[in-house]
């Protein structure tokens, strides 16, 4: 009879251990959504700015209409990105043509003393760093799961349930340019 208790209590805590590491996966899977959420809110954020500025530097600057182009193209196609990877490469790629406008709007002094150009520029380079902020809680919460479900005895529990790993948002390891923030100072 004693060994008959001492097998239900192994099968219990085997018991209360998957439970315990199945509802860990869980958690760590809903905030890493959570996290990807922030990012999404404050690359809209961007993506809704990038039209404002490039109107405001157009009436400066009309005859650079590449630059614009590019941009408009590069903000379409990061908010057409479908994957964590294909987003961190449109969004290095949108901030190298922002970077061109910006090196456009120095060759005007008035429009570097234009309000409308100021605030936009301010609320740009705010964002930029809400994004990164983002970015970093994302891929931390991401690193914790990808540890959880590489880990013994947790990738039992994410084997049986497929659990699997997610994407870091990161930058092109190749893209030294995408590398450092936009440049939004004057």
């Amino acid at each position: 009879m004693s060994a008959g208790y001492i097998l239900l209590g192994i099968l219990v805590i085997i018991v209360v251990w998957a439970v315990l590491a199945y509802n860990k996966f869980i958690t760590l899977i809903n905030r890493a959504k959570e996290a990807w959420s922030d990012i999404d809110v404050q690359l809209k954020r961007r993506y809704d700015l990038i039209p404002n500025l490039v109107n405001t530097v157009k009436g400066y600057a009309t005859h650079e209409t590449d630059a614009f182009e590019n941009v408009t193209a590069a903000r379409a196609q990061a908010m057409g990105a479908q994957n964590i990877v294909d987003k961190g490469k449109s969004e290095n790629t949108l901030s190298s043509a922002l970077k061109t406008v910006f090196a456009i709007a120095e060759a005007y002094p008035d429009l570097k003393a234009n309000q409308n150009f100021l605030s936009l520029q301010s609320e740009l380079s705010d964002t930029e760093n809400k994004i990164q902020a983002a970015r970093r809680f994302y891929n931390g919460n991401v690193r914790d799961l990808n540890i959880a479900v590489d880990s013994f005895p947790n990738n039992i529990i994410s084997n049986m349930f497929h659990f699997v790993k997610m994407e870091l948002f990161t930058l092109d390891e190749g893209d030294t340019a995408a590398k450092a923030p936009v440049e939004v100072k004057f």
